[in-house]
């Protein structure tokens, strides 16, 4: 990956999720399928997996824009993706479960890294967006169910588009961004 001119807005896209319980390892599956072709320089597409903590000190690096790639349970029929702009990650009080069941979740991710940058002076992502898909099965086991399986390439196909809009303003939050069909 060529590294960007320094200065040039940079973009992590992070596959989160646990690959040894189906469903949740959506966002490490959809990662793999993304830097199979090819991305702008300026974007690096890493699998974190279940690494929270690792993903908030990477962010310390300086990037413009987040996407987490995450299976996230709202309550739509498995393999329904959805664009979540950050008013969305606030857990129970918005109405919604919490994006997943990992102990570090996206919004513990975020909010780690509000207090890393107050006490190294550092400064969070301008704009963070969650790209989740609706599990059907996060029991132990490997494997996507065949609808979070088949919303994999939709979701690539959605985060290329988010990434072309990347260095615009955000749009308005979306609750469901599609579906991908059972």
């Amino acid at each position: 990956m060529n590294t960007p001119a320094r200065g040039a807005p940079r973009t992590l896209v992070a596959g989160v999720g646990n690959i040894f319980l189906g469903d949740d390892g959506f966002g490490v599956e959809t990662v793999r399928a993304l830097t199979a072709q090819p991305l702008p320089e300026h974007v690096e597409a890493v699998d974190i997996g279940v690494r929270g903590v690792h993903l908030a000190y990477q962010l310390l690096d300086g990037y413009d824009t987040l996407v987490l790639v995450d299976a996230t349970a709202r309550g739509g029929a498995p393999g329904t993706l959805y664009v979540i702009e950050p008013d969305g990650l606030e857990g129970p009080e918005s109405g919604h479960p919490p994006l997943d069941g990992h102990r570090m979740t996206p919004d513990s991710v975020l909010a780690l890294l509000h207090t890393l940058c107050a006490g190294t002076g550092g400064t969070p992502p301008r704009r963070t967006v969650v790209v989740g898909c609706e599990p059907a099965d996060v029991e132990e086991g490997i494997g996507l169910s065949p609808q979070v399986s088949a919303a994999v390439p939709q979701a690539v196909r959605l985060i290329a588009d988010l990434l072309r809009d990347a260095d615009s303003p955000s749009p308005a939050p979306q609750a469901a961004a599609g579906s991908a069909g059972t």
